[in-house]
């Protein structure tokens, strides 16, 4: 008998950070303990109100069978009243939020419910992954649109195909913006929301950076309006619970409720006691306000490291990703190559593995990802060693 992958696994390669994965097992074999910026996942423990609240809850939750797949009232109710707080965003929690298994999962089920064969979706090159595996799985056809640093790493709208925004069904964006740490105007994305509007083309907001932030508070696309948009939103960023899997979608209540039907076949939802860990984790403030100075922290001191040695500076003010510019003429794997030496062993993301080739352009190649997850004592060891390449 032989065993064949579906057309659809076929058409994808290797997940990024799965290759991420490797590299740092190689030095592990080496007896060498890498710090590892490679995937952003918090290292630091999640916050003990968090926590302690789980363990109440699970006892609470003892008999509670299935978890909703749209979320509880009361985790629902919590997030409107968390949006109405942080966006100054009304939303009715019945109609246009749905509580989702994080942000992935749910970025790729996604189109399941909007995307026919043949369909095009717009998507941000680098981006995140989910967003065009998702729409392969679909069968529906990605096209990607580069973020350049001379267009400070936004969407040219002008430059779309017209033959591709005719056959458009979604675009995605993403701001704040792994991996670049970009940030975008309310008038441009005001700009997009109108492309979207006047193609009948839904755009899909992915905000699951916008809680960590070094100066100015990053806005919502539901600020501007809530008819043919949605927004992701996700814990494992804001409260560290990347383990928890729970996050949200909210927005035009259509489009919701589309992707509601969705998830009834897909999942059962987010585990109701851990619904209860994130209502108590967005009714404090004062863990992000930490998270957001130990970010800045480390931001800096890997930041003035990697300036002493001659490159570019690249201080992002906003995510926990710093998207740096490798030496001139340096390809991003090399320069990884590089960073993993062992008497550096510091794990980081080429910018190209993030990337596509469009054109023979590709937008990541040359650039590095940290992801500023370990602690601040090993990200003070780290710059240390990075001190030590020559340029």
């Amino acid at each position: 008998m032989i065993i064949k992958p579906s057309n659809r696994v076929k058409s994808i390669g290797e997940y990024a950070f799965a290759e991420v994965d490797k590299e740092v097992l190689k030095l592990k074999k080496l007896g060498i303990t890498p710090i590892d910026f490679g995937v952003g996942d918090p290292k630091d423990p999640t916050p003990g109100i968090i926590r302690n609240y789980t363990k109440r809850a699970i006892d609470k939750r003892m008999d509670s069978g299935y978890p909703s797949y749209i979320g509880t009232d009361e985790f629902r109710q919590t997030i409107a009243e968390w949006t109405k707080k942080r966006f100054n965003v009304s939303l009715n929690p019945v109609t246009e939020i749905t509580s989702t298994i994080g942000a992935k999962e749910a970025v790729f089920n996604f189109h399941e419910g909007f995307v026919n064969p043949g369909d095009i979706v717009i998507m941000p090159n680098p981006g995140y992954p989910p967003y065009e595996r998702g729409t392969l799985f679909a069968e529906g056809k990605p096209y990607f649109y580069p973020l350049l640093k001379e267009n400070d790493f936004l969407p040219e709208l002008n430059k779309i195909p017209k033959d591709v925004v005719k056959k458009a069904k979604l675009m995605w964006v993403n701001y704040p913006n792994n991996p670049t740490g970009a940030t975008i105007t309310r008038e441009k994305l005001k700009e997009i929301v109108d492309f979207g509007k006047d193609n009948n083309i839904i755009i899909g907001s992915d905000e699951c950076y916008s809680e960590i932030y070094f100066d100015e508070k990053p806005i919502s696309i539901l600020e501007l309006t809530k008819e043919c948009v949605f927004a992701v939103q996700s814990l494992s960023k804001r409260s560290a619970m990347t383990t928890y899997r729970v996050g949200w979608m909210a927005g035009d209540e259509r489009v919701i409720d589309i992707f509601k039907k969705v998830k009834t076949n897909i999942d059962s939802g987010t585990a109701t006691f851990i619904q209860d860990a994130a209502v108590a984790a967005l009714l404090d403030e004062s863990h992000v306000e930490e998270m957001r100075n130990s970010y800045k922290k480390k931001r800096d001191i890997v930041v003035n490291a990697l300036t002493s040695i001659g490159l570019d500076d690249c201080t992002p003010k906003v995510t926990l990703y710093i998207w740096q510019k490798g030496p001139k003429g340096m390809k991003s794997i090399d320069f990884a190559k590089k960073l993993l030496e062992k008497d550096i062993a510091i794990v980081t993301t080429p910018g190209s593995w993030l990337s596509h080739e469009i054109n023979n352009v590709n937008p990541g190649e040359g650039y590095v990802r940290f992801a500023l997850v370990p602690s601040l004592k090993d990200c003070k060891v780290a710059a240390e060693r990075l001190k030590k390449i020559k340029i």
